[in-house]
């Protein structure tokens, strides 16, 4: 059986705001197994990015433990520490990502490992390959921001697992695509997980991703209301499904939405 790579135990975290402390996470538990691929969802305002923040050791629990690879993560590491863990171990996907403006797509997705010390060229035939598995190599010299929002996030990706690393976390990375594009990056989440071996955690508020999880956790309002593993995840769908028909509509209407447009630009 997977060991966990990641342990959440009782975790809460609150802010204080003014002369209140707002509670955000109330008492979190979870393990993610290695070569998981784990969906978060839930809507906006649930909790789910200052979980994704306290698992990636930017924002420190009030109370509660969080171990990645068997490494506390705020019981006797420094900020310069757990910045070097998140560098060599996870790779990160925004909705958004952030470009170096000055540099071309294959320097930026070289950049984690000049951070790592890395010899310039060798950092650049990484990049490549990274590039390479992605689909992008035809665009290495192009700026980023001259791409689609598709082809951005695809450099994002490449960027993120240039590193190697052991986990890749993606914060809503379908959040600004279109249906394809989402679908593709979605595949190619799931062939990093299923043919490379990586660890994904993913954080999202579209259940229509919840096809690609091997595992899914349910939050609403700082908590976990529930937990699947692939075959009541499929039972989860289903229901979904069945109540509402919300997500085959929602998939409906963005490719009705597209082929508009397209129209329309035409």
């Amino acid at each position: 059986m997977n060991q966990p790579i990641l342990r959440v135990k009782n975790v809460f975290k609150s802010f204080h705001v003014g002369s209140m402390d707002v509670s955000v996470l109330k008492g979190v538990s979870f393990d993610v197994n290695e070569k998981d691929f784990l969906v978060l969802f839930g809507s906006s305002g649930c909790g789910k990015s200052t979980l994704l923040h306290t698992i990636l050791g930017l924002e420190a629990p009030t109370s509660g433990h969080i171990s990645f690879m068997g490494r506390s993560l705020y019981e006797g590491m420094t900020d310069d520490e757990l910045c070097d863990f998140r560098k060599r171990h996870i790779g990160m996907v925004y909705q958004q990502p952030n470009w170096i403006r000055s540099l071309s797509v294959v320097e930026n997705v070289a950049f984690p490992l000049a951070l790592l010390g890395e010899d310039k060229r060798v950092a650049s035939e990484h990049a490549l390959q990274a590039l390479r598995l992605v689909g992008m190599l035809e665009w290495t010299s192009y700026a980023p921001m001259d791409l689609s929002s598709g082809q951005q996030q695809r450099v994002a990706l490449a960027r993120a697992i240039v590193t190697d690393p052991d986990v890749i976390i993606a914060d809503e990375p379908t959040g600004n695509l279109d249906y394809e594009s989402g679908q593709e990056l979605m595949e190619l989440l799931r062939s990093l997980n299923e043919k490379a071996d990586k660890t994904v955690i993913m954080v999202t508020h579209d259940l229509e991703y919840l096809g690609f999880a091997k595992t899914a956790i349910r939050m609403f309002d700082g908590t976990i209301m529930s937990s699947y593993d692939e075959d009541s995840r499929e039972e989860l769908i289903s229901k979904l499904r069945t109540k509402s028909g919300q997500m085959e509509e929602r998939v409906s209407v963005v490719k009705n939405r597209r082929v508009t447009s397209e129209t329309e630009r035409t």
